[in-house]
């Protein structure tokens, strides 16, 4: 499944703790080029935020859905 969201610093620390809590691989990218682990705070923080980044995922998460559906973008 796929998302896109936008994060600002301020936010990553949080959607990397949300992150952190599932048990499946979550990938976050910015210009769908720069893939990082989104449960690496260091690897989210190095992403472009002035973008919308896209979640990469296989799982299902209540906490981790509903994060992301705090921080959609509109398509």
């Amino acid at each position: 499944m796929q998302a896109k969201i936008y994060l600002t610093p301020s936010m990553v620390r949080d959607f990397v703790s949300v992150a952190s809590k599932c048990d499946f691989d979550i990938d976050i990218a910015s210009y769908n080029r720069y893939c990082v682990d989104a449960k690496s705070i260091i690897g989210v923080m190095g992403l472009d935020m002035n973008v919308p980044l896209t979640v990469t995922y296989n799982g299902y998460n209540t906490d981790f859905e509903g994060y992301l559906k705090q921080h959609a973008v509109a398509c």
